[in-house]
């Protein structure tokens, strides 16, 4: 080699080493906007994980979660495209979605279980599903025309024993004899520290309302574009909500409390463990897919169920409503407890 080439090609292979161990941290990261359907809580614990433990960064992104509420509706700003990602509340959403021509799809389910639940009087004795029928049960609008038409179609209930649900726990404290919904991540916890006693939970996943729940959404153009940064935020997700399960949350708790200051460690704590006791994050498939898992015989038996509920029509291709190229890849089992 030329004496006078030696300074350069030192320099190009100085440079291809810093180059070669230069962490991802370091490098430019992918900006990704992740809209929430509520204020920070528990039930997005797995997301907050992923951006205060960095994990995140390690797939080369810059997430930031803008939190949803009351009066905020996150999934329109993922439609118009100011959002890359949305967390839906169920599948009965994406089924909408393809209802209305609306193109948006479901990469990843992070809740196997949807958390709704009723909420009973220990004094009414109820141990299973049909044993709400007697009671006055205190459902929402949007239940009256989602789970509850299933519960008429699947159970034979009917409106006549419904009252309208307000979202104030009062009509139902007052009456022994009836049932109040609920998700089990927070309501029964709100009951106990209001009325001072342990409500019965009767989790309508375990009877065969098999939606997925905390879907995480995006465009179908994102997709089409960009499927190597969907597959890098799926992944990532994923190990931030085995870490949050099963690891050291208290950074992202921390993080969840400066967004909502009206968060208390006692019901980050409470929410934590009702997601492990009921399943409702890992169970079932993600044994052995991992978290996020979704299958097609599942999808095709939820979208039977609300057919027959006259919930969605027949003729929308459920199909349409998700896709399972980015999940059931294992990812993050390593971090699962082994017992």
């Amino acid at each position: 080699m030329n004496p006078a080439l030696l300074p350069r090609a030192l320099t190009v292979a100085l440079v291809a080493v810093f180059v070669a161990i230069v962490p991802v941290s370091a490098q430019t990261l992918d900006k990704v906007s992740f809209g929430t359907n509520w204020v920070a809580e528990a039930e997005h614990g797995g997301f907050f994980q992923a951006v205060a433990d960095g994990t995140y960064k390690k797939y080369g992104l810059d997430v930031t979660i803008v939190s949803g509420g009351p009066n905020d509706n996150n999934r329109m700003l993922l439609i118009a495209g100011k959002l890359d990602f949305f967390m839906a509340a169920n599948t009965l959403m994406a089924l909408d979605a393809v209802a209305n021509n609306v193109p948006v799809v479901t990469v990843a389910a992070i809740f196997q279980k949807d958390p709704q639940v009723f909420l009973t009087h220990p004094e009414s004795k109820v141990t299973k599903l049909e044993d709400l029928k007697p009671l006055t049960l205190f459902v929402s609008k949007e239940g009256i025309s989602s789970y509850f038409q299933w519960l008429k179609s699947e159970y034979g209930f009917s409106e006549e024993k419904v009252r309208p649900y307000t979202f104030n726990p009062q009509p139902f404290l007052a009456n022994k004899q009836s049932a109040m919904q609920g998700y089990v991540t927070s309501e029964p916890f709100a009951v106990e520290k209001s009325a001072g006693f342990k409500p019965g939970i009767i989790l309508l996943a375990d009877y065969g309302f098999n939606t997925y729940s905390t879907l995480i959404e995006t465009r179908r153009e994102l997709i089409d574009k960009k499927p190597d940064l969907v597959q890098r935020f799926v992944d990532a997700s994923i190990t931030g909500w085995y870490n949050y399960l099963y690891g050291d949350n208290t950074a992202a708790n921390a993080l969840i409390r400066k967004l909502n200051p009206e968060m208390t460690d006692e019901l980050l704590a409470y929410s934590l463990n009702k997601m492990r006791e009921y399943g409702i994050v890992d169970s079932g498939d993600t044994s052995r897919d991992g978290i996020g898992a979704m299958t097609d015989a599942r999808a095709a038996s939820f979208f039977d169920k609300m057919v027959r509920a006259g919930v969605v029509r027949p003729d929308v291709d459920f199909r349409k409503a998700y896709t399972l190229r980015f999940v059931n890849k294992g990812v993050g089992l390593d971090l699962r407890p082994k017992n």
